[in-house]
């Protein structure tokens, strides 16, 4: 059978994914008994907290956790995450009509999509951008209208703009800080204007929040929810993967305005009866008992992204070092920068045994940068460095 996949009508609006072309360079030269250092795909390499994993293995043993959960989430754990956020950010939530579970915050996110966003509504992003962010809008029939980020205070000046000038009024304005792959991270006044100008046009506002507690230097990343009003007009998705190293778990919430939760309760009612109850059950304990868990976690970032930029300094490759994330976005060295991202990426990969995602994979405005992640241990970002400076030279 021939492959028509390009038919289809919404996969042949599905750009090849350009990550594609360093996995497999990577995976031949692993193949090969190469060894590569791998900085690209932001998959965290740290352990769950032994006691969620206790006690998913607890709730696995019991047959009543092996029938059909509920697509919404059990009751105590959407009680569970709603307790977090008026301990860690003073913002009250109701757990029946405010917060809804999950199948990871993609699944938030491209489901609330489709939910919400019909044909030619326009949904405003910063680019360069995480992918989903992008094609989850255009896989809903959506317009994605995307504006350039350099710094924050450029993409609210160009938001204001875009309300003066277009046509077509944003539907849903679609944000994630800090952010991925950019690193960029802002204040509560920033959310406040975001809230402001989304009240004053009747937009939606979405908040991807997935590197909530990934904050360095005395840092901390506000919550879209704590701006007064917020409610009105804004939804925030937060996530179990990053925040207690549950990546492949796929956990996450989507919290705020009750009628887009109850649209994104709606449209997930006919599409999946929620997360294996086992992982639901073993996520209250890691929201009840792991916050010293996510502070380690955040340390281990820290510390591992002080090696890379020190790393590439003395490489003579200066970057600026990101306040939050688990990533670090670095221009070109001057000598490539001629190149572009992707073909600078795989010359990395080649020369030095290091791959890295290459910026132009998050969009146009992500060229002539690369996106490190900082998934692997601290000697091996040393490693890494070393083998960079050597290549470099």
């Amino acid at each position: 059978m021939s492959d028509n996949s390009d038919e289809f009508y919404r996969i042949q609006k599905l750009p090849p994914y350009v990550f594609a072309v360093i996995n497999e360079m990577r995976a031949k030269a692993r193949a090969a008994q190469i060894d590569v250092i791998d900085l690209g795909m932001g998959n965290p390499d740290g352990k769950t907290p032994r006691v969620v994993v206790d006690k998913l293995v607890e709730a696995a043993r019991s047959s009543r956790n092996h029938r059909y959960s509920q697509s919404r989430g059990i009751p105590k754990l959407r009680e569970q995450i709603t307790k977090r956020y008026q301990a860690n950010y003073g913002v009250t939530l109701d757990s029946d009509k405010e917060a809804i579970v999950t199948i990871g915050a993609k699944d938030a996110l491209a489901h609330l999509l489709f939910a919400t966003i019909g044909p030619g509504d326009a949904v405003v992003s910063p680019n360069p951008a995480y992918p989903i962010h992008q094609y989850g809008v255009i896989m809903a029939e959506g317009h994605a209208c995307m504006l350039p980020m350099p710094d924050a205070a450029s993409f609210l000046n160009r938001l204001e703009d875009l309300y003066r000038t277009s046509t077509r009024r944003p539907k849903m304005v679609l944000i994630s800080f800090p952010h991925n792959p950019t690193t960029t991270c802002v204040d509560l006044d920033f959310f406040r204007e975001i809230i402001r100008l989304a009240q004053h046009h009747g937009t939606m506002v979405v908040h991807d929040f997935a590197y909530a507690d990934l904050c360095f230097d005395g840092y901390k990343a506000p919550s879209i929810l704590q701006v007064e009003g917020a409610k009105e007009v804004a939804v925030e998705i937060f996530s179990m993967s990053k925040s207690y190293n549950m990546a492949g778990w796929r956990v996450g919430y989507c919290l705020g305005n009750a009628k887009m939760i109850a649209a994104l309760a709606r449209i997930k009612s006919y599409l999946d009866y929620g997360v294996f109850q086992p992982i639901q059950i073993a996520s209250i304990i890691a929201l009840r008992e792991c916050e010293e868990d996510t502070r380690k976690i955040c340390a281990v970032y820290q510390k591992r992204r002080d090696i890379l930029v020190n790393g590439l300094e003395r490489a003579g490759w200066p970057v600026v070092p990101p306040r939050g994330s688990m990533f670090v976005w670095a221009p070109l060295p001057e000598r490539h920068r001629g190149l572009g991202s992707l073909e600078f990426s795989k010359l990395l990969l080649e020369k030095a045994l290091v791959a890295v995602s290459p910026g132009i994979g998050f969009g146009p405005l992500g060229e002539g940068h690369v996106r490190f992640a900082l998934v692997e241990n601290e000697q091996r970002i040393r490693q890494a460095t070393r083998t960079i400076g050597q290549f470099l030279k």
